[in-house]
């Protein structure tokens, strides 16, 4: 295999061999603690202007299975320590390097990812660059940022997602990056989903009359969506919302909270969420660098959902809103389910809003 370096932007160099496709690439270093699920990480598209890596030691061991994508493919580059060139497992249909080849993402293996783990984790995500030569000036390396991302991914035209079994609602999702399981799960539920793209005019998706509105996940700081930001305000308690990741950050700086940016985030599928009573935590996944200040929804709305590790905002209720916004993933496959029953509660308002109308 042919020689490769990751320099992170504080010198530091790592050397191991080259996977995936041809070329240098440019991004921030983040980590994700997922012991399974590297197909939805490649794909899922919360990670554009990211390079990736993997704390698991060994990927690619079941294949690529184009039924657990996510979406399109947005990482800039992935890191891993062992990649499996002979994967086993009866629904795989070809060998992870292939796939990444494929889809044009530069890669590196053989790299100590245990120690990266550990720089990240006390100095924070940095920017590096996966390259064949180690660069002489890391000026471009250290100015890298991801700004206004989320128009690379949202949907560039509306389409629409019918409902299994029987038609019950209409859902209309706002498109920031949306994970194809979001759309699955509505659907299950007997919703017919229009996906939008992100910039769609509040006024267009009130005039299309939903049932509910659907916030998705999406990559980026949040404060870069100035637009989307004032379109949620015209949407908040017009319509049942329920906002995901992204969407929650979105939610939030409408209604006048503030976020920041995390020291190395949260990703992964073993993230501990509790209850604001206490009462209960669960695992959920997790996929975000940015969270809503928890002081600067005093007044504007009620944490719901704590993260159990660090205390950050992990949830949102806006009681006389008729909107409801969490940090993590509901819809997560593959990773924990324990936090689906939110979607049974959108259901609910949605049941709830139009027998109210009545």
């Amino acid at each position: 295999m042919k020689k490769a370096y990751l320099v992170l932007e504080n010198s530091k160099v790592f050397e191991g061999c080259r996977i995936g496709a041809d070329g240098e690439t440019l991004g921030e270093l983040v980590f994700t603690t997922g012991v399974v699920g590297y197909l939805e990480t490649l794909t899922d598209p919360s990670y554009a202007g990211q390079i990736v890596m993997q704390t698991f030691p060994l990927i690619g061991n079941y294949g690529v299975i184009p039924e657990d994508f996510e979406g399109k493919t947005a990482v800039r580059g992935y890191v891993v320590r062992e990649l499996c060139d002979y994967p086993s497992n009866f629904r795989s249909e070809y060998e992870l390097d292939r796939f990444l080849k494929d889809n044009g993402i530069v890669g590196i293996c053989g790299v100590d990812t245990r120690e990266l783990t550990k720089i990240i984790r006390e100095q924070g995500v940095m920017n590096a660059v996966i390259c064949d030569e180690i660069p002489d000036d890391l000026s471009a390396v250290k100015n890298y940022l991801i700004k206004d991302i989320v128009p690379e991914v949202s949907t560039k035209e509306k389409q629409v997602y019918e409902a299994q079994g029987d038609k019950k609602f209409n859902v209309t999702l706002i498109d920031y990056g949306a994970k194809r399981n979001i759309i699955r799960s509505l659907q299950q539920l007997g919703c017919e989903v229009t996906l939008v793209p992100y910039d769609t005019p509040a006024e267009d998706i009130l005039a299309a009359d939903p049932d509910g509105i659907m916030l998705s996940n999406g990559p980026g700081d949040p404060t870069d969506n100035v637009y989307s930001i004032e379109q949620i305000k015209k949407l908040v308690g017009r319509k049942p919302i329920f906002g995901i990741c992204l969407g929650h950050q979105l939610t939030a700086l409408a209604m006048g909270a503030k976020t920041e940016k995390l020291k190395y985030g949260h990703r992964g599928a073993n993230q501990p969420v509790t209850l604001a009573d206490g009462s209960r935590t669960y695992i959920t996944s997790q996929n975000h660098g940015y969270a809503v200040v928890n002081d600067s929804v005093n007044g504007i709305g009620e944490i719901s959902f704590t993260n159990a590790n660090d205390g950050s905002c992990e949830g949102i209720e806006y009681k006389d809103k008729k909107c409801f916004t969490v940090q993590f993933h509901p819809e997560a496959c593959s990773g924990p389910k324990d936090t689906a029953f939110l979607f049974d509660r959108f259901i609910k308002m949605m049941e709830d809003e139009r027998n109210a109308e009545r």
